[in-house]
């Protein structure tokens, strides 16, 4: 019989002998406070982004709400574009619900479609997210108002040059999908 030491996962799967017990697995240790966050930004930077408050569901009636103060934001702080901005958000049913399509219709406030199962074109998901994550992985914040300070202060780090790059960005991951006729691709294929 050997040791070894268990650096993977896949060698937690992997036994040698029928005889030999299956080895340990390891363990992860899982995050005390749970913090989801809704973030709007544009090429400029961060326009709006709230706490969803702990225990919330993101429902159509939450997200008109977070909506509607997402309006009055942009009113204050983007009044070059008050009246000529346009949203984008992904295909959550929380966005995509009736009466959020005619809140949204209300307040004219356009939204650009997604094609089904698109993840690769949410600017959040491909840039300010994953932005976040490096940063914040690893590192134990102890509070929800800790971990909500530290994560404010790194939306704010990237320069409008980030936004700016995130945006071209978000343009041509558009045109592949426009070429692509809707068609699957990840990645690697943009």
């Amino acid at each position: 019989m050997f040791d070894y030491d268990l650096e993977t996962k896949r060698q937690t799967a992997e036994w040698h002998t029928k005889s030999s017990p299956p080895p340990k697995k390891a363990c992860m240790s899982r995050s005390w406070v749970k913090n989801m966050i809704t973030a709007f930004f544009d090429s400029r930077g961060i326009v709006h982004k709230e706490y969803v408050p702990p225990g919330q569901t993101v429902n159509h009636a939450f997200y008109k709400d977070v909506l509607e103060r997402l309006r009055k934001r942009v009113q204050r702080v983007r009044t070059d574009v008050a009246d000529d901005w346009v949203l984008h958000h992904d295909n959550a049913p929380a966005h995509t619900s009736l009466s959020i399509r005619e809140f949204l219709a209300k307040k004219n406030i356009p939204a650009l479609p997604d094609p089904p199962y698109s993840p690769d074109l949410a600017p959040c998901n491909f840039f300010l997210f994953p932005k976040l994550k490096s940063k914040l992985k690893g590192h134990l914040f102890g509070t929800m108002e800790n971990t909500q300070k530290i994560v404010t202060d790194e939306l704010h780090t990237p320069m409008e040059n980030d936004f700016r790059y995130c945006c071209d960005q978000w343009k041509k991951r558009w045109n592949h999908c426009v070429t692509s006729q809707g068609s699957h691709f990840e990645g690697n294929n943009l």
